[in-house]
């Protein structure tokens, strides 16, 4: 199709603008992160790496982190493995129901936090009687950590199709050793990616976590939510956030690389 060069302007103008209304603000929170203005004057005063220091010593902080490495590492864990499950066994087996079944596994990454959350919490504390703590908030990322991993690994199920696997079979290999030899080296890239995506998300989730952590314990979106309008606070809060900007961008940016890694079949 083609444009004439004052659509083309014009496109490329909207494509600026709407970069700008998502990245500017980030960048300003990096700068201030690094100001030695205690009020953020714009432009910046000066560069101090004060606040960054203050950060690495705060406690509240650090427990913060502890905790929300903590609650995304097992997640993802929970998501890899029964994520590919579900793939598996939605992906090479047919059954009553099937569809069914697919759209509960995506259902709860489409669902408003906040729904998940109340409903959650329900049912932890009235259903099954267990008290909020870690272990809840673990249970409660893995639900919608588990969608990414499904569809990553669902998505190269389909690309790989299964030649190469009845081939594997039909010379002797069994079951398990086919997985680990042909079927695993080819997902490892799918799984890494669905691993990098369901930790940044993880990572930086806060409505669902609000309702199903137990009480005493601080994920670090939550620590920038309870200090966020403390002034004292301030510099350390724009730290963490820039921690954050880049934890959840870094695993994204792998995640896409290795989804991108089509024409090796999957290989590292």
């Amino acid at each position: 199709m083609m444009l004439s060069k004052k659509t083309k302007y014009v496109l490329l103008a909207a494509l600026v603008l709407g970069l700008a209304v998502i990245y500017v603000p980030l960048l300003v929170v990096l700068l201030n992160s690094v100001n030695s203005d205690t009020t953020f004057g714009w432009p910046p005063s000066g560069f101090t790496l004060e606040w960054w220091g203050r950060a690495a010593q705060n406690e509240g902080v650090l427990r913060a982190l502890l905790t929300s490495l903590q609650a995304g590492l097992a997640a993802t864990a929970i998501a890899l493995v029964l994520g590919m499950m579900a793939a598996f066994a939605l992906q090479r087996y047919r059954f009553f129901g099937k569809d069914t079944v697919s759209l509960l596994i995506i259902l709860p990454i489409a669902l408003p936090g906040i729904v998940t959350g109340i409903a959650l919490n329900n049912a932890f504390r009235t259903i099954l009687g267990i008290d909020l703590g870690l272990f809840t908030a673990i249970v409660a990322h893995a639900t919608f950590c588990i969608v990414v991993v499904f569809n990553n690994v669902v998505a190269r199920l389909r690309r790989m199709g299964g030649n190469l696997e009845e081939a594997s079979m039909d010379l002797g290999a069994d079951g398990i050793t086919t997985f680990r030899l042909v079927t695993f080296p080819m997902l490892r890239s799918a799984l890494l990616a669905g691993g990098l995506l369901a930790f940044a998300l993880t990572f930086d989730e806060i409505i669902v976590t609000t309702f199903t952590l137990g009480a005493g314990l601080q994920t670090l979106p939550i620590w920038i939510l309870d200090n966020l309008f403390r002034p004292n606070q301030a510099p350390v809060v724009n730290v963490v956030a820039a921690v954050l900007i880049v934890v959840s961008t870094v695993p994204v940016y792998l995640a896409q690389r290795l989804s991108g890694d089509t024409a090796s079949g999957g290989r590292l």
